[in-house]
């Protein structure tokens, strides 16, 4: 993957030179799917050690997309209602613009909320069981927070043995270089137990960490009584299911359907993968997603929505939102398709 400051020269380049416009109408077919995850006051544009910051925008920001999409054309969709015009076909009319969010951040309901009532702007949250409980093993967060507060590392993980010291922000981002990609890719259950472990060693309450940073269900209810949300799942766990048995990933998603159900007292149709590319959801988790009765998924697969994609509704892919890339030209870039024609070899529905 380029690097953030190599991605906004090619940004800049396809904008300031006029090609993401010139070519948008071929590349930016019907609608686009906005992923999100957080939004709260300078969210993304936290200096130092921040390795997750990525994951953050400002409300200004989430303002300055709507503002953007329909300034640009695009009618603000539910994603029920975007995969009710993608099954019906027939003639389509301007292109749609949705939006989600992943996992159910307190942030969600005290700062995305009001941007999206002040616009009149539909969005879906996708809501992880265990997250809304209190009790999930974010080991992203709980990494992040350790090397945070720590002057060096001497841990062990995956069998190996590591020592780095963490005394300025350049050697924790080396750590964490280091680090993530190992805890990422170790068996979802052996991967919580570290986290859980080696987070207790480290002086953090874990699961005090995810209650902080997430909405309760009474704080689920609230957000899903306002006319403007929908509520979907995100598994009971947020493990990546294409690392799990098929029973196991089968229970994964049809459990957090059945458990949000039971706590909002209403149906829940869409549903989002954890992780969501194509190293955590595949043909068989897609399949899994239509047996357990979703009108829609989506992945993080990166693309805009094409009329083939009627045929691939529990696939459907979505264009990140990163702290990183704060500035409307960046999304106008997106926006054309160029780079998701680029990145797909010019693929426009990938499902494999």
């Amino acid at each position: 993957m380029p690097s953030t400051a190599i991605l906004r020269t090619c940004f800049d380049v396809m904008h300031y030179s006029g090609a993401a416009a010139v070519l948008r109408p071929y590349f930016a077919g019907r609608g686009v799917i906005f992923c999100l995850h957080r939004v709260y006051p300078g969210g993304g544009h936290e200096t130092g050690f921040a390795p997750n910051a990525r994951l953050a925008v400002t409300p200004e920001f989430l303002g300055e997309i709507i503002s953007l999409v329909k300034g640009l054309g695009y009618e603000l969709l539910s994603l029920e209602q975007a995969a009710a015009r993608l099954w019906q076909g027939g003639t389509w009319g301007r292109p749609f613009a949705v939006f989600t969010l992943d996992d159910g951040y307190k942030d969600n309901l005290v700062h995305a909320l009001p941007v999206f009532r002040r616009h009149r702007c539909p969005f879906t949250v996708f809501v992880t069981t265990r997250m809304a409980d209190g009790n999930c093993e974010m080991w992203w967060r709980v990494l992040e927070h350790m090397i945070a507060g720590s002057m060096s590392v001497n841990m062990e993980m995956a069998g190996n043995c590591y020592r780095l010291e963490t005394r300025n922000d350049s050697q924790k981002a080396v750590a964490w270089d280091v680090l993530s990609p190992v805890l990422k890719a170790m068996p979802e259950h052996q991967q919580r137990d570290w986290t859980l472990r080696w987070g207790e060693k480290s002086g953090i309450d874990v699961f005090a960490m995810c209650r902080s940073a997430m909405m309760t269900w009474d704080e689920v209810r609230a957000l899903n009584a306002d006319p403007l949300a929908s509520i979907g799942a995100h598994t009971l766990n947020h493990f990546n299911l294409l690392k799990l048995d098929e029973a196991e990933a089968k229970r994964e998603i049809e459990q957090s359907k059945k458990r949000i159900e039971e706590e909002l007292g209403e149906p829940v149709r869409s549903f989002a993968y954890p992780y969501g590319n194509s190293d955590a959801a595949g043909p068989r988790e897609f399949g899994l997603a239509a047996e357990a009765g979703f009108a829609v998924s989506v992945t993080t697969r990166h693309g805009l929505v094409f009329e083939g994609h009627a045929q691939h509704l529990q696939a459907l892919p979505r264009i990140m939102v990163s702290g990183r890339f704060q500035k409307t030209r960046y999304m106008e870039t997106l926006l054309s398709g160029v780079p998701a024609a680029l990145m797909n070899r010019f693929q426009r529905v990938n499902v494999a």
